[in-house]
């Protein structure tokens, strides 16, 4: 039985699709990790991989790549290497850097049939946004807050418009008005709709895996519907 021989008999001809389908995923720490392992396993054949980020010793309780073996190294390439002994045929163009505006022409997203958002900076994320969305050939699919949340079953995937109560979003929409208008073009977003909590060490937003995961999971589900729905592949 091949590794995606029971991917294809969920999703029939239209695995084809999803077998060619070219995604880039900025971010892959405890949302965007998630999401690019869930969209290897599931057949994608190119994933774009973006993170500046090293793996820090504090990453372990949520993130996919982070282990004490790997405290200290790139996440992007410990990243990429997990992926290619799940799927050796996945092609992966793996960038250790980051998304803004400066660094916008540095990636050719129009090549993508989808563009998955999981950046925490509201700058940055706010570019991406736009840019993702001036393309009519690629979907958006962007993480809001994971942070100081406890229950999974409060997480959502809806269009970005309907979110309420999440302060990444707040602060994304602020960003967006202030920098030439809320794109009319809607995205999918994931969020929670439960209240945050207070952390109780000073300086710290608290997180948990079973959060991060389920977001990075809904996103990736998301994205492989389109692409099961979506001609031209």
């Amino acid at each position: 039985m091949g590794a995606f021989e029971r991917v294809e008999a969920l999703f029939g001809p239209a695995f084809g699709r999803i077998s060619r389908a070219r995604v880039a995923v900025f971010g892959v720490g405890g949302v965007g990790g998630w999401c690019a392992e869930c969209l290897a396993r599931t057949g994608v054949g190119h994933l774009t991989l973006v993170d500046f980020d090293r793996v820090e010793e504090t990453n372990v309780n949520r993130q996919v790549m982070a282990t004490s073996a790997t405290v200290g190294l790139p996440k992007v390439k410990v990243f990429a290497d997990r992926l290619r002994e799940i799927n050796p045929a996945i092609s992966l163009d793996v960038v250790e850097g980051r998304y803004t505006a400066e660094s916008a022409g540095e990636f050719d997203l129009a090549s993508h049939d989808a563009v998955v958002d999981a950046i925490d900076s509201v700058a940055d994320k706010a570019d991406l946004v736009r840019h993702a969305l001036s393309l009519p050939n690629v979907e958006l699919f962007s993480s809001m807050g994971a942070a100081l949340r406890f229950d999974p079953s409060k997480v959502k995937c809806t269009p970005f418009g309907e979110i309420s109560g999440d302060a990444l979003a707040r602060a994304l929409r602020h960003r967006l008005r202030r920098t030439g208008g809320i794109p009319e073009r809607p995205f999918t977003a994931v969020w929670s709709d439960e209240p945050p909590a207070v952390s109780r060490v000073e300086g710290c937003l608290g997180s948990l895996m079973q959060v991060t995961a389920v977001m990075g999971l809904h996103l990736a589900s998301s994205v492989i519907r389109a692409l099961e729905l979506r001609d031209g592949i």
